[in-house]
């Protein structure tokens, strides 16, 4: 037996090593290298967009629209649900609120979906949704759905507002007042009805009370013209009814209100005003007959000239003269707005001097002024005699007292020769008896009140008229609400309370009424001032303190009338 030799099997184990070693290595890189399968998303992926559909009735649907969707590699199946008021489907027909793929189908490749608005019964108007697609372990997808639905009842629509026509003189037609009529779903005609003093029309030319809307253009925007024709003083509210057959009516509630038919006549047409104490008289026409004049108005204008208007707060009246007496009375007194125009109220300051209706009808002298320094006025002066039944056909009327501004003013506080008491005989056959008092005071004069308040401007005070030597009515000379003036702000102190007037305000007429039978009787009258004493000083530029008072005695009666008499 031959035996190797140690070397030679000492190579060939290192031989055999060696190839075991590289195979290892092999081996080794071999599981290194090995590339892992992708991992896989499961996706919805939808291709298209859905847009609004068309208005639809309620309790149909419309026509369809579509998109594609499809899945890629969705581990289960593919839902799809949408909200009230729409319906989805997978061939355009049998259309429900949800239906399912599998996701095989939806693996395979693009699937039209079809999708419809389907408006429920109460889905009337602009409706909106969501189409949403949802898979496991893949994201939601959502798409906004929107539709208009459109009710199938039987509708009157109106379009537009009645309401208030406002004043309109009697005999006369306010402006109209036009609306919009249409119907939905309506096959019969429209009747319309109007109550009262009101009128309706459809071509805006012939008005009555009842007008039909043809059933062929009910559904269609039919205008409606209304207006106001009152024949009765007062307020007016009543209904337009507009019906038509299975549709619910429809009320429409409308006011106004008859005033007087009034006649106008402007006098003094913006009369320049000034300088100060200078009156202006001029002759005017005015309305003739007042057998059917239930009130007389006078309306007082005051403009700016180009420089701007005179700053301070000052005296101002309108007269007119008593041709029996050749006196002028006075029909209404004003204090100017520092400043500023009367252009805030509608007409200027507004008097009733229905009292003078005796002496204000025909050809009339009216004398005015202001008391004006650097500036001057332009005053307007305008008269609305408003027909009615008057409360009594005929009418007089007498002065008391006539003291004016300056030195015709009635000092207070101090000694004076004013005479300010009257004996008054009232005609046997007066029905109606009563005083008119216009009074206002100036000054600084001190000493002041126990808030402050020098007279005779500032201070509060009560004066007393009386009869007979007893005290029978009184006025009050107190605040007024100058900071409610409408003509605001002013440049001045305006704000602030005087007593018993305000800048920028007409002056209050104090009326007393004797509700006792007087006719045919005499009686002693006296105007009281509260009692208080001056120091003879003043807390500004004005010295001592003044009234200005005019007061008449106006009678009234069935039967033609005479003026009472006052003596002095």
């Amino acid at each position: 037996m031959k035996y190797l030799k140690w070397e030679s099997i000492n190579k060939r184990m290192s031989f055999i090593i060696g190839i075991l070693i590289v195979l290892t290595i092999m081996n080794c890189s071999s599981d290194n290298n090995t590339e892992q399968p992708a991992v896989s998303i499961p996706r919805i992926i939808v291709t298209g967009s859905l847009t609004g559909f068309n208005p639809t009735n309620v309790l149909s649907f419309s026509e369809s629209k579509f998109i594609e969707v499809n899945g890629s590699d969705l581990l289960e199946s593919l839902k799809v649900v949408v909200s009230d008021n729409f319906q989805v489907s997978k061939a355009n027909s049998s259309f429900s609120d949800q239906i399912e793929f599998t996701k095989e189908q939806a693996n395979a490749g693009k699937i039209k979906l079809y999708v419809r608005f389907a408006p429920q019964e109460n889905a009337i108007g602009v409706t909106s949704g969501t189409l949403k697609l949802n898979s496991s372990q893949a994201s939601e997808k959502s798409i906004y759905l929107k539709g208009e639905g459109l009710s199938i009842t039987p509708l009157i629509n109106i379009l537009g507002k009645l309401n208030d026509f406002g004043n309109v003189e009697l005999q006369n037609q306010s402006d109209v007042l036009e609306i919009i009529i249409n119907g939905d779903n309506l096959t019969d005609d429209i009747n319309i009805i109007v109550t009262g003093e009101f009128e309706v029309s459809i071509d805006g030319v012939t008005f009555s009370k009842t007008l039909t809307i043809n059933s062929a253009t009910v559904n269609d925007n039919n205008t409606l013209f209304s207006r106001f024709a009152p024949v009765t003083l007062g307020s007016a509210s009543e209904t337009i009814t507009i019906s038509s057959t299975s549709a619910d009516n429809v009320a429409l509630n409308i006011k106004g209100t008859g005033i007087p038919l009034a006649h106008s006549y402007t006098t003094f047409n913006k009369q320049i005003i000034g300088p100060s104490g200078q009156w202006n008289t001029k002759n005017f026409t005015i309305h003739n007959d007042i057998s059917n004049i239930s009130k007389i108005k006078m309306f007082v204008k005051l403009d700016c000239e180009a420089g701007g208007c005179p700053p301070w707060d000052v005296f101002g009246n309108l007269l007119i003269k008593d041709t029996d007496s050749g006196n002028f009375y006075e029909l209404g007194r004003f204090i100017t707005p520092y400043g500023r125009n009367t252009s805030q109220l509608e007409r200027g300051f507004e008097f009733d001097v229905t009292d003078f209706k005796s002496i204000l009808q025909g050809t009339v002298e009216l004398r005015t002024h202001i008391q004006t320094w650097s500036k001057r006025w332009l005053l307007t002066v305008e008269f609305d005699f408003e027909e009615g039944t008057p409360d009594y056909p005929y009418y007089a009327v007498s002065a008391v007292f006539n003291y004016g501004y300056g030195p015709q003013a009635i000092p207070y506080g101090k000694a004076h020769g004013k005479d300010l008491t009257r004996t008054i005989t009232v005609p046997a056959n007066a029905e109606s008896t009563h005083l008119r008092t216009a009074i206002t005071g100036w000054g600084h004069a001190t000493p002041v009140d126990a808030d402050g308040r020098p007279c005779a401007e500032w201070c509060y005070r009560t004066h007393d008229v009386k009869i007979d030597n007893e005290n029978t009515f009184s006025h009050y000379m107190g605040p007024i609400g100058c900071g409610n003036n409408p003509i605001a702000p002013q440049n001045g102190n305006w704000a602030p309370d005087r007593a018993g007037w305000c800048p920028g305000m007409g002056v209050p007429i104090r009326r007393d009424d004797f509700n006792s039978n007087i006719a045919g009787k005499s009686f002693d009258l006296e105007y009281d001032f509260e009692d208080w004493t001056t120091d003879g000083g003043n807390t500004s530029g004005n010295p001592g303190a003044f009234y200005s008072l005019s007061q008449f005695i106006v009678v009234k009666s069935n039967t033609e009338i005479v003026k009472p008499t006052v003596i002095e």
